[in-house]
Formats: structure tokens, C-alpha cells, sequence
């Protein structure tokens, strides 16, 4: 029996190779795109046909040049997308300053067609940016969390691997681009061809968005002494109203002095060096990659004064603050 032509229709739509859109700003890491796109291709071999299409666009339709210096062609400029189309925006380091207006406006313009729009690596903060994250949970690279967080109070930021929240996709980088990919391909076609995927990955710890991106405390510092841990992490928790040894020892039911000789032998160094080159540490992050004065940076790191807050920076990097952010620009503005 023949099919009606209204089925015939549907038919076609139904089978039709869902389209993802590459958006590549200018040093964009090749580890998250390459790794995405590849999942994908791999989905259509195991499959035995055409799951999924692609393509490369970016301000300019010419080309894009990722971290690394390679340079891709590219398909298209930013020009009008699909309904069903995914977008992935692939960003790297200096995000910000690929972050143009252009691209914003373009984000903007295609979020209210309701599309669904992805940020790999670093390019949360282009979403952000757009307004595309309010009142949503993401993620993004460690790296850039002190100054996404300090940026974006309205969005729900996570250390997940990634993050999807209705409509919007965010991954912390590096490999957690096939986690994003796994979930997605899992999702349209099942468990069992994104299972055969990550085989032919060699990807053998599929994480979901409960994983988080850093290794554990441990795994860092290369010691693997319980209270030594907790330490750690409470002084991480706390930057910008940093804790004295006193009461970090008492939380962990030791003495102060019990404290000083951990650290000393495990990390050789004192707490409060430890402590100080944590803070120094998200200083310097919020220093290159916001445009937040010295003297936020100094109170978001826990820094009673500019004055001390640019002594302890001198000491440590050799550089002052105002010179750090100021060289930092030089070198995104050749």
C-alpha cells in the first residue's frame, strides 16, 4: 500500500542529517573542536549512513586560526541558521578578545529563534557575554572560573565536565567535548552507538555532567594525606576571606603547629605561603582575563589594600599587577 504524500514528508524531515554549526573565533582550541567533530563522524561509520552533517563558520567566512596555529577554511560567515541546527561556538585562550561585537550580535539574533547554542571550552563567556546563560546553569574551563564568576553573577556557574540547560550547552574544554557529544549522540540514536563510539575513541570513563572537571585535591598536590586535602580545599573555597592557620588547623582537628610541619613536609612550605600563592594565583587569572580594577582584584583575592596587594604580586611574579594586565594587552593587540 502506498504512502500518503503527508507521510512521505514527514518521512523525509525525520531522516533528514542533523546539521551542527561550528562557530570558530580566533584561537580557539583544537582539542575541543577536533574532538567533537570527530564523534560525530565516527557516529555516521558505525551507523552505516549520515546521522549527522557539519559546518565551519566564523566572523569573515575566510578562515580561523586555533591555538596551536593551524589555520581551517572556512564554510560561511555568520549568516542565518536553521531552526534545527546546533550551534557550537569553539573558543580557546583570550577569549575576550574574540568575543567581538559582531559575534555577539550574531548570537543574540539566532538565540531568538529559540535554536539550540553550545559553548565548548572557553566560549561559555561568549554566551554569557550575549546574555544567552542568564538564569542557567554552565560551566568552563577551570582556568577561567575566578573571572567568569566575577563577571556573570546571573548565571549558575558549575565545575561540571558540561553542562545542558534547556537549550544551552557548555563544556569545561579539553576532552569534555566527546562527554557533550556521547550524551548527545546517546540521546538521538541510544546508548548502545554512543557506546561504539567511545570505543573507537578509546574513551574508556564516559563522564557525565555530575563529573567535575579537576582532579581531586590529592591527585593535584601529589600527596595523598586526608587532612591535608581539606585544607586545600577549604583555603580554595575561600579567596576572598582567607582563614587564618589557627582555624584551618582547628576545623581539621590538629594544632597549629601540627599544621605547619604538614605542610612543610609534604609541600615545603608554610600554609600561609601556600595560601598566599592560591590567592596571587586567581589574582593573576582576573588580572588578564577581566577588566576589573586593581583594587576589585586586590578585594576579590582577599587583599586588604592595593599597596600590600601589589607588594605580595611584585614578590611572587617579579611584575606588578598594573604592569601584568598592562603587558597582557600589548601582546592581544599585536
Amino acid at each position: 500500500m502506498a504512502q500518503a504524500p503527508h507521510a512521505q514528508r514527514v518521512l523525509q524531515v525525520t531522516d533528514r542529517p542533523k546539521r551542527f554549526v561550528f562557530v570558530l573565533l580566533d584561537n580557539f582550541s583544537l582539542l575541543c573542536f577536533s574532538t567533537a567533530v570527530e564523534s560525530l563522524r565516527i557516529a555516521n561509520r558505525m551507523a552505516g549512513k549520515t546521522l549527522y552533517e557539519w559546518t565551519l563558520i566564523g566572523e569573515g567566512g575566510v578562515s580561523a586560526a586555533c591555538s596551536a596555529g593551524t589555520v581551517f577554511q572556512l564554510d560561511d560567515d555568520l549568516g542565518e541558521m536553521n531552526r534545527d541546527d546546533t550551534v557550537l561556538v569553539c573558543s580557546g585562550i583570550d577569549v575576550q578578545a574574540a568575543t567581538t561585537k559582531r559575534v555577539l550580535g550574531w548570537l543574540r539574533r539566532e538565540a531568538r529563534k529559540g535554536l539550540v547554542i553550545g559553548g565548548l571550552c572557553t566560549a561559555a563567556y561568549a554566551l554569557a557575554k550575549a546574555g544567552l546563560l542568564d538564569g542557567k546553569r554552565a560551566t568552563i574551563h577551570w582556568e577561567n572560573q575566578d573571572s567568569f564568576g566575577e563577571q556573570f553573577e546571573d548565571v549558575d556557574l558549575t565545575k561540571s565536565v558540561f553542562v545542558v540547560d534547556g537549550n544551552r550547552m557548555t563544556t569545561a574544554g579539553g576532552t569534555s567535548s566527546i562527554d557533550l557529544m556521547l550524551k548527545i549522540i546517546a540521546d538521538n540514536e541510544g546508548e548502545e552507538l554512543a557506546n561504539s563510539v567511545a570505543d573507537q575513541l578509546i574513551y574508556s570513563s564516559i563522564r557525565t555532567d555530575q563529573d567535575t572537571q579537576r582532579l581531586s585535591v590529592p591527585t593535584r598536590i601529589g600527596v595523598r594525606h586526608p587532612k591535608l586535602s581539606q585544607v586545600i580545599q577549604i583555603m580554595e573555597n575561600n579567596i576572598e576571606e582567607p582563614i587564618s592557620p589557627s582555624i584551618l588547623a582547628q576545623d581539621v582537628g590538629m594544632s597549629t603547629r601540627q599544621l605547619e610541619r604538614l605542610f612543610r613536609r609534604y609541600l615545603n612550605r608554610s600554609p600561609k605561603r601556600y595560601y598566599m600563592e592560591l590567592r596571587l594565583q586567581k589574582a593573576r587569572n582576573l588580572l588578564m582575563q577581566t577588566d576589573m580594577s586593581v583594587i576589585n582584584v586586590a578585594l576579590a583575592c582577599g587583599f586588604a589594600s592595593p599597596s600590600h596587594f601589589s607588594k605580595c604580586y611584585r614578590a611572587h611574579y617579579d611584575n606588578t599587577p598594573y604592569r601584568e594586565r598592562g603587558s597582557h594587552a600589548a601582546r592581544l593587540s599585536i
